[in-house]
């Protein structure tokens, strides 16, 4: 089997390395060259993962040994690189979130379709063992009609005094990231999208609560959906530690997470279950035994694979650029909603 080779596009965002990390262990891969439009960082990534660099975009894009890029820039660069990639015919997989506007959502969308490259969005929290238990509870009917949906999702991000000198500092630049909430509550409004489709509505507020290192730290939305669940989404870029949780209710059985997708959240102490499901008919809960993974990084390191199976398949992408935009949509109307004190409708985001 001839190795795919993979390029990475910037590593602004630190998840590229754990990306990379995974991926030199895999047989069908071989990475190949970087750039990255600080070439200082680009070296010194593409040293750490024996790989050449590259500081011309479009002299690696023509490589013929390169047939997979990973973009991993600042945000609003996003929609720059991808239309490059599309236009080189390199199959491409997008840190989140997809870009800091809908017409930079858009312009991806248009190129991805044009060019028919093979294009995914790195969510973990879909190649995560115990949220793909979910989803299938949910699909078989598990919960029966779902009234509620509540998703904790908190980092410590903000009380690391790195923060706004360090190499993380563009995450808090509200031109390259727009802010907190966007960065990182896109990761559950992707989750809540996945699971129950597009909501219909929003209010939210979004601000600057204990910190003022970025332009927010704390945000609460309440999404709706058409004549369905209500979702509450609470996303914390200043909490010390916490365990993220995921609770739905309906009227058939009730689905509890915790221990689940967070930087500073423990391992899940022996014997406890960190994903159950209580059905109506039995009266009782049942556990979906299944190892948590270890930590942040291996959650992390879960993206690749299934993006080079699909590729290697010529299986649709399971997060396409259209679902890209959902997510970045959601934060959006949220930020709106936080703005005007409004409650807002998704439909004028799409």
């Amino acid at each position: 089997m001839q190795p795919l080779g993979i390029a990475i596009l910037s590593f602004a965002h630190g998840h590229a390395h754990a990306y990379a990390t995974r991926m030199a262990t895999f047989d069908d891969v071989r990475l190949v060259a970087a750039w990255d439009h600080n070439p200082e960082r680009g070296l010194e990534g593409a040293n750490r993962h024996s790989m050449e660099f590259d500081p011309d975009l479009e002299h690696l894009l023509a490589r013929p040994d390169i047939d997979a890029v990973i973009v991993t820039s600042e945000t609003n660069l996003h929609a720059d690189i991808v239309e490059r990639a599309c236009a080189a015919g390199k199959h491409i997989l997008l840190q989140k979130p997809m870009a800091t506007t809908l017409a930079d959502c858009d312009r991806i969308i248009r190129a991805v379709d044009a060019s028919g490259v093979h294009f995914q969005m790195a969510f973990q929290m879909r190649c995560d063992p115990l949220n793909q238990q979910i989803k299938r509870w949910i699909d078989d009917g598990a919960l029966g009609r779902i009234c509620a949906i509540r998703r904790r999702h908190c980092i410590n991000f903000l009380f690391n005094p790195a923060v706004a000198s360090g190499p993380s500092a563009w995450h808090i630049d509200p031109v390259a990231n727009v802010g907190m909430f966007f960065d990182d509550a896109v990761h559950a409004a992707d989750f809540l999208y996945w699971l129950l489709g597009t909501p219909a509505t929003v209010i939210a507020e979004i601000d600057n609560v204990i910190t003022s290192v970025a332009p927010d730290d704390t945000g609460m939305a309440i999404y709706r959906w058409q004549d369905g669940p209500i979702g509450s989404l609470f996303n914390g870029s200043a909490i010390l530690a916490g365990e993220n949780t995921c609770e739905i209710y309906g009227d058939q059985g009730v689905i509890i997470q915790n221990y689940d997708d967070l930087v500073s959240t423990p391992h899940a102490p022996p014997g406890v279950p960190a994903l159950k499901l209580f059905r109506r008919e039995t009266g009782a809960w049942e556990t979906f035994d299944h190892p948590v993974p270890a930590g942040h990084g291996e959650r992390l390191q879960a993206v690749p694979r299934p993006w080079i199976d699909n590729i290697r398949a010529g299986r649709p992408s399971s997060t396409t650029a259209h679902d890209g935009k959902i997510s970045v949509a959601m934060c959006a109307a949220a930020y709106e909603s936080a703005r005007s004190g409004r409650r807002i409708s998704l439909g004028d985001f799409l």
